[in-house]
């Protein structure tokens, strides 16, 4: 497809989707909340009310809990949804120390606990299905369905081979001298994954959101927290090949982009859990919300407000 076609598909989808935004979610709104959980505070957006079971929404690395408004309304009609801020990340505390994903699931869990829900159904991101699954893994009883979406999980299977291995570099790239090079500088920095983990860099990330992540990655220990979730890959390779010991029972949907991950994180879903619906997203890299909603967002709704698992 020529790219003047495929621009005019994209619009045309997104504008099919912002009708019926306007339509029947029009009056839904998202709130921001702040709460202390696990001894870290958190900023987490908090869309609809008590009804079907809640969903938890997870972002991942160079975005925030941002990324899922246009998610929000569409299911808030029936359930609550909240939307964290990992630690390190955006309106969140930053705190010095590691960034384990075992133990961002803890920060997670606790705030679930905070506002009374019991059992929830939980969406991951990049970084963030790293810890909607350290999630499930620990607390298996209390998730109804999970949803990883284009990355992959350290330390399951032949992991070291995924795609996005082939920049490696940047999961070393931590301490005093990348901080000082890339302080100023965020935004030259992130463009590198908005632009070449896409499918095409025209049709990725729009100039509102790279400004809006830029300035919050650029926030007092943004990038340092940034960094830790790459330099604790190693002992979440350890964590998660412990967890993978005990498959997952409840349902899972792996989303992953034919020019990203492709294939490969539904292989290791498999590995993982028992009952694992693979869609590979057409034409899209590793940004599916921005880069394909018209096919990740239906995937989505229809997973997500199936009824609760039994």
């Amino acid at each position: 497809m020529n790219p003047i076609a495929r621009l005019a598909r994209r619009t045309a989808a997104a504008l099919t989707l912002g009708f019926a935004a306007l339509g029947s979610h029009a009056a839904t709104v998202i709130t921001d909340h702040r709460a202390t959980a696990n001894g870290v505070g958190l900023h987490y957006l908090q869309a609809g009310k008590a009804g079907e079971l809640p969903v938890v929404l997870l972002h991942g690395y160079a975005e925030t809990s941002h990324m899922w408004r246009p998610l929000m309304p569409q299911l808030a009609a029936d359930r609550l949804v909240i939307a964290p801020d990992l630690r390190g990340a955006g309106g969140s505390d930053k705190p010095v120390g590691t960034y384990e994903k075992k133990l961002l699931a803890q920060d997670i869990h606790a705030l679930v606990q905070s506002l009374g829900l019991k059992k929830v159904k939980i969406v991951g991101h990049d970084i963030g299905l790293m810890v909607a699954y350290a999630y499930a893994a620990q607390y298996p009883d209390e998730v109804d369905s999970i949803v990883l979406m284009d990355a992959f999980l350290p330390g399951v299977g032949d992991w070291t081979h995924v795609w996005l291995l082939r920049d490696l570099w940047h999961f070393h790239f931590y301490g005093e001298t990348p901080l000082k090079l890339v302080k100023g500088r965020e935004r030259t920095y992130f463009e590198h994954f908005w632009n070449d983990f896409a499918a095409d860099r025209r049709h990725s990330l729009s100039e509102a959101d790279r400004r809006f992540y830029a300035r919050a990655y650029a926030q007092p220990g943004g990038m340092r927290a940034g960094f830790e979730y790459f330099k604790a890959f190693e002992q979440d390779a350890k964590d998660f090949a412990g967890f993978a010991q005990t498959k997952l029972k409840a349902p899972m949907l792996v989303l992953s982009g034919e020019k990203a991950g492709g294939q490969f994180l539904i292989d290791q879903g498999r590995l993982v859990a028992d009952n694992v619906t693979g869609v590979i997203v057409k034409g899209s890299g590793h940004w599916l919300m921005e880069e394909a909603p018209e096919q990740t967002i239906p995937a989505l709704l229809d997973f997500l407000k199936r009824p609760a698992a039994q």
